[in-house]
């Protein structure tokens, strides 16, 4: 749905007029009359707070009792199908939403950002806009309607715009001029995040019919892992599920099918505070990975798919990095490395930044302390990743979070 979301605010309901209206008061002596209380005025409903267009109203004016949203739930099945009314289960439930260090609302507010964020942007990104822009709409809603405060909130990572044969980890840089074209199948990928709890959810625009069997593949599959996720699954049994949707479509090219490939080196993932990628993969190729997942992970699950080899290689300037959360403590030799070290510290910790964001932050002729920063291991560089020149690929994503007694999927909307 590509309307802007209103949401109104918690009221207080006016009382009732039976309530409020006269009392008659004990007779005044020696009088026989009667005197009348003041009557109470009404309490007004509060006025609902409504989003602007562009969005620019912060959600805590949207949402002042700081309760957001659940996702779209999900009750788990077969054996894990007692955990819905287990009473221990809800009570667990009730803890996690009591600390304020695992309370769901950080995430659910992320989730209401994206929500809002990216149904705006579906609606305005159109061909003849430039890269610039199109990251500079999601990322100044982003930043505003999680009111953005250091490394409390912010964006979660650098908005990928990939296009076509590029999947992946492209965002531009500062400069460049590339547009959007016509034809082109573009991936937007953002992030957002609240007291590090990272939302992270995509999806892809195409503005040729042609292509429209490759994208509902790629969102197919993508529901094919969300339904197929639990506690206790296995991620190479998931994969199976996800490749055997995705590669059961087809696409005509110029008369001419293409299989629909799941790209197999690319894969979703468990997102830990402020480590988008958490340790565990959700791959989209059948593998014998024996892993399970467990209560109270959070995944992105993420597919996608080509008209291509089905397999990436990095090419092209890089934009996207961050921190490794284990990197080494060792002696940097350049001062000027040692002062964006502390830059990359300050603004950004383990959460993923781009060229962008530095610029942003005052940044100037830092290319050369950054690589300095990759070199040594600090610093871990995500160059764009390609399949074969001329082929199109295609990503859909949601984050969904294994709660005790259901599966939340924190990112889903009407829009998709």
């Amino acid at each position: 749905m590509d309307e802007v979301v209103v949401v109104p605010q918690n009221h207080v309901d006016a009382e009732e007029d039976g309530e409020d209206g006269e009392e008659d008061a004990p007779e005044a002596a020696g009088t026989g009359a009667k005197k009348k209380k003041k009557k109470k005025p009404k309490k007004k409903a509060a006025k609902t707070e409504q989003q602007s267009e562009p969005p620019r109203v912060g959600l805590s004016k949207i949402f002042p009792d700081g309760n957001y949203p659940e996702g779209e739930l999900e009750d788990y099945r077969d054996d894990n199908a007692w955990r819905t009314t287990s009473e221990e289960m809800r009570y667990n439930e009730r803890m996690i939403m009591q600390d304020p260090e695992q309370t769901y609302n950080n995430i659910r507010k992320a989730a209401e950002v994206h929500r809002q964020v990216r149904q705006y942007a579906r609606k305005v990104i159109k061909p003849g806009m430039s890269m610039i822009d199109i990251a500079d709409t999601i990322e100044n809603g982003t930043r505003a309607l999680v009111e953005e405060n250091g490394l409390e909130s912010g964006v979660g990572f650098p908005t990928g715009l990939s296009r076509n044969h590029c999947a992946a980890h492209y965002s531009p840089n500062g400069g460049d001029t590339q547009i959007l074209q016509q034809g082109d199948v573009m991936k937007v990928d953002f992030g957002v995040h609240v007291k590090g709890r990272i939302l992270d959810s995509a999806f892809t625009l195409t503005f040729d019919h042609t292509y429209d069997k490759l994208l509902e593949a790629v969102r197919a599959a993508t529901n094919t892992g969300v339904r197929e996720a639990g506690i206790d699954a296995r991620l190479g049994e998931i994969a199976g599920a996800i490749q055997e949707t995705m590669e059961s479509y087809e696409v005509e090219i110029n008369g001419k099918l293409i299989p629909v490939k799941a790209i197999e080196n690319l894969s979703g993932h468990s997102i830990n505070p402020y480590q988008i990628h958490g340790g565990k993969s959700v791959c989209l190729v059948k593998n014998n990975d024996q892993t399970k997942m467990e209560e109270g992970e959070y995944f992105a699950i993420e597919t996608f798919g080509s008209t291509g080899r089905g397999r990436v290689v990095e090419s092209g300037e890089v934009s996207h990095y961050a921190k490794m959360v284990d990197a080494p403590r060792i002696p940097l030799r350049l001062t000027t490395a040692k002062s964006l070290l502390k830059s990359i510290n300050k603004n950004f910790g383990t959460l993923p930044f781009c060229r962008r964001y530095l610029d942003r932050v005052g940044e100037s002729k830092y290319l050369l302390a950054l690589n300095h920063l990759v070199a040594q291991g600090i610093v871990q560089d995500y160059p764009p990743l390609c399949d074969a020149p001329g082929s199109m690929t295609a990503q859909f994503e949601h984050t969904l979070l294994l709660r005790p007694t259901r599966k939340e999927v924190l990112s889903r909307g009407d829009d998709y």
